[in-house]
Order: structure tokens, then C-alpha cells, then sequence
């Protein structure tokens, strides 16, 4: 029996790549986590950017209540198994009528893992309708392979390094997967996605976790780390991290460093060892 999704939405997930909505938070959580996240930015004096937008839940409380959150974690499991890792995670703030995009991309193609086995739980704190840039996909995408992508860093584009599919899907508006707060969706690692900018009066806010089994091994010169949050992990492919103590602690700032710097080191050895970037 599946623990959080409908059958339909788990056969929406293998037929299509993705699924959606799934409520997972309450009112008050999602107002909580919200105000967390928000004081945070407060106390630092800037909007959360690069590099604590990645990896946040070594970092941040609101961030480490979501990966560990029961409900986002019985989503995860009904589609990946019950031996679950945070390999990665970005929060994905668009303010309100802002042109931030994101091109058309796959998760997979910049993450170097095998087998592409993992999801993205893309966790809203705030309303993401299509008037607020709500994510666009291409059902049946992630039955391709990893498709070439290159890099168009640009002030508007939500990926740092600027990684999407250049021509192939020129055109195409995809499926909107518009969700409400408290509500998550879910994402194959190969289903080709974006998002356009937020024309609404509020920030779109929106934590994409990246979980992956524990059979799930990186692919490149590098061993980056990744945390178990479910389950057990039987195969140590990645180094092990540990949960977050104290918000923010010189010692969460040091294990959120170490963790990113083998993240992006990856991604840079990796650059050419598919064909993706």
C-alpha cells in the first residue's frame, strides 16, 4: 500500500515522470518554516542566495524539517524505496514580479548518478500558480536519454552556472504543474522541466530536494557526500554526512562548505564526462 501518493499519481510518475500536487504541510508548518527561512534572511541582511541556497539543510532548521518532514519523506518512499538520501537541495525563491527563469533542462544530466533512480520533492512554502512561474514540464521526457546541455549564465537564470537544452524544445510551453503551499510535487531526474518568471504579488518559494536510493552510486572522479534521512544505507557510495545541531553553528557552516565544495567539484570534473554540463 502506498504510504502518501494515490495509485494514480504513482502510475502518473512512471507513465509521465512526474506527480502531482501532494499536500504534505499544514497551514501552520508551512507559515513556520516560512518565517524561519525569512528571519534568517533577515539576520544575514540579503535574500538567501548561492552558496547557502544549496545544501540549506546543513545549514538552516527550516530546511533540515523538510528533508526529514514524515510526509515528504512517505511521498519519496513510494516511488524510490524505503533507503532514503538528500544528495542535494536548492531553494528556489522567484520574487514577486521578478523575470527569473529557469531553462529547459533535466536534473540528471548535472548530477552525475547512476542509476537515474533519483526525484526531485519540490516543496512549496508559498502559492506557485502559473501567473507566479510554477514549474513547466514535458510528460514522457524522462524516458530519454540524457540529453546534451550547455552553459548560458545570465542575471535573470535561477541555475548559476546557466545549464539547459539549447534549440530541441524551442517552442514547446510543456505542462504547468502549478501547486499550493503545503503541497509538493515530484520529479524524475531525466523529465525535461523549466520555469518562467513570477508576475504575482508575492515571492514563489519552492525547496527542491533531491533524494536518490542508497543503491545509488555518483558516476564521477569525485565522492561527494549525501545524507540518510530514511532507512538504511547499505553501499557508503557517498561520504556520509551528519544532521544539523545547531543552525548556522561554526561547525554546521563548516560541514555546509565541505559538502558543497565536493558537490561542485564533481560537477566541475564531471564537465565533459557525459554529455551533459
Amino acid at each position: 500500500m502506498p504510504k502518501r501518493l494515490t495509485p494514480s499519481q504513482i502510475e502518473q510518475y512512471r507513465r509521465d515522470g512526474f506527480a502531482s500536487p501532494v499536500p504534505v504541510l499544514d497551514a501552520a508548518e508551512v507559515a513556520a518554516l516560512r518565517a524561519d527561512l525569512e528571519a534568517w534572511e533577515a539576520r544575514q541582511g540579503h535574500p538567501l542566495d548561492f552558496p547557502e541556497k544549496s545544501k540549506s539543510y546543513l545549514l538552516y532548521g527550516w530546511a533540515d524539517a523538510l528533508v526529514h518532514h514524515p510526509a515528504v519523506l512517505d511521498a519519496v518512499e513510494d516511488v524510490i524505496g524505503p533507503d532514503i538520501l538528500v544528495y542535494h537541495s536548492t531553494m528556489w525563491i522567484k520574487e514577486a514580479r521578478t523575470p527569473a527563469y529557469v531553462r529547459w533542462h533535466q536534473d540528471g544530466a548535472y548530477f552525475f548518478l547512476d542509476p537515474l533512480d533519483h526525484v526531485t520533492a519540490w516543496v512549496a512554502l508559498s502559492d506557485a500558480s502559473e501567473r507566479a512561474g510554477c514549474m513547466r514540464v514535458l510528460p514522457g521526457t524522462h524516458r530519454l536519454p540524457m540529453i546534451a546541455h550547455d552553459d548560458k549564465p545570465e542575471r535573470y537564470n535561477m541555475i548559476k552556472r546557466g545549464q539547459g537544452i539549447s534549440d530541441r524544445f524551442d517552442g514547446e510551453t510543456g505542462v504547468a504543474m502549478p501547486i499550493k503551499a503545503g503541497e509538493l510535487s515530484l520529479h524524475h531526474t531525466a523529465l525535461v522541466h523549466c520555469s518562467p518568471g513570477n508576475d504575482g504579488d508575492d515571492r514563489r518559494m519552492g525547496y527542491g530536494i533531491s533524494f536518490i536510493p542508497a543503491h545509488v552510486r555518483p558516476t564521477g572522479p569525485v565522492q561527494p557526500s549525501a545524507l540518510l534521512v530514511r532507512g538504511v544505507d547499505r553501499y557508503r557510495h557517498f561520504r556520509p554526512e551528519s544532521r544539523l545541531g545547531t543552525p548556522m553553528s561554526a561547525a554546521a557552516q563548516a560541514a555546509h562548505a565541505e559538502a558543497v565544495r565536493l558537490f561542485r567539484l564533481l560537477q566541475d570534473q564531471g564537465f565533459g564526462a557525459t554529455p551533459a554540463a
